[in-house]
C-alpha cells in the first residue's frame, strides 16, 4: 500500500463553475465501504465540518493518511482485504 499525497486545503480552492446552460441530475454521493481498520477525524473549517480519514491497516500503530472522504472513497473501495471489512460489506 502506498501513501497518497493529502489533497490542498479546502479553503484556499476556487469553487467549481456550473455551466448555467447545462442540465445536470444531483449525482448520490460515493459511499464508503465500512472497514474495521479506518479512522475518521472530524475538522472544523470555515466552510464547513470535513473528515480527513486515515488507514490503520495492518498492524493499528502507524495512521495513514488518505486525505479526506472524497479522496479516500476510490482508494477504501479498491482495497482487496477481504477480512478487514465488516461482515455486512463483503
Amino acid at each position: 500500500m502506498t501513501a497518497l499525497p493529502r489533497t490542498a486545503d479546502l479553503d484556499l480552492a476556487p469553487p467549481p463553475v456550473r455551466d448555467p446552460g447545462a442540465r445536470s441530475q444531483p449525482l448520490a454521493a460515493a459511499r464508503i465501504r465500512r472497514c474495521t481498520f479506518r479512522r475518521l477525524i472530524a475538522v472544523d473549517r470555515a466552510s464547513g465540518r470535513v473528515y480527513d480519514v486515515d488507514c490503520l491497516y495492518p498492524d493499528r500503530a502507524i495512521p495513514l493518511p488518505l486525505g479526506d472522504v472524497e479522496a479516500a472513497t476510490p482508494i477504501c473501495n479498491a482495497c482487496t482485504g477481504s477480512h478487514i471489512f465488516r461482515a455486512d460489506e463483503d
